[in-house]
C-alpha cells in the first residue's frame, strides 16, 4: 500500500502543475479579452482569432483544472446522503462514485475525446471564419483533460482505501453550504 500511496502522491503532484496551469489561463484569457475590448473600441481592430482564443482558453481552464478540483475534494456534491453520514461511509461513498461514476465516465470520454481528436489532427482542421484558429489543439484538450480526472480518480481512489484500511487520514472535509 505504501508504494499505491506513492504513486498517487505522484498523480496528485502532476495534477498540482496542470491546476496551476489552468490558473493561468484564467489570468492569459482575462488579457486577452481585455486586450481585445481596448483594441476593438480604441483603434478599431480585431481579429476572430482573438475571440476564438479565449473559448480556446476556457477549454484549457475547464479540462486541465478539473483534475486539480477531485483532487482538492471541491467538486459539486449532491448532499442527500453524504452531508449526514459517517466518516467511514463518506469513504464508502467516495469510492462507490469513483468506481461506477467516475471511471467509467471518465473512460468514456477519454476514448471519444480522442476520436474527436485524431481527425482534427489528421485533416489539420481550421475554423472556417476569418483569421481563424487550428481547432485539433483545443480538440486534444479533450482526451488529455478527461484523462487527468481519470488517473486522479485513481489516485483517490487509493487515498480513499488506505484511508479505510486506517493508513492515512481521511481527505479534507469539502465546504458545506451555508444554511
Amino acid at each position: 500500500m505504501k508504494g499505491l500511496l506513492r504513486l498517487a502522491g505522484g498523480v496528485d503532484h502532476i495534477t498540482y502543475y496542470f491546476g496551476v496551469l489552468a490558473s493561468w489561463l484564467v489570468l492569459f484569457s482575462c488579457l486577452i479579452s481585455a486586450g481585445n475590448a481596448l483594441s476593438r473600441y480604441l483603434f478599431s481592430i480585431s481579429s476572430n482569432a482573438w475571440l476564438e482564443i479565449q473559448w480556446q482558453l476556457f477549454s484549457g481552464i475547464f479540462l486541465l483544472g478539473s483534475a486539480y478540483v477531485l483532487q482538492k475534494n471541491g467538486h459539486v456534491r449532491v448532499d442527500l446522503f453524504y452531508g449526514s453520514a459517517s466518516p467511514r461511509t463518506k469513504l464508502w461513498i467516495d469510492v462507490f462514485g469513483i468506481v461506477f461514476f467516475l471511471f467509467p465516465t471518465m473512460g468514456v470520454l477519454t476514448y471519444f475525446g480522442w476520436t474527436f481528436f485524431v481527425p482534427s489532427f489528421l485533416s489539420g482542421e481550421h475554423s472556417s471564419n476569418t483569421g481563424g484558429l487550428l481547432f485539433w489543439p483545443v480538440k486534444l484538450l479533450m482526451p488529455i483533460g478527461f484523462g487527468l480526472v481519470f488517473v486522479q480518480g485513481c489516485a483517490e481512489l487509493i487515498k480513499r482505501f488506505a484511508a479505510l484500511q486506517g493508513l492515512t487520514d481521511e481527505p479534507e472535509e469539502y465546504e458545506k453550504p451555508l444554511q
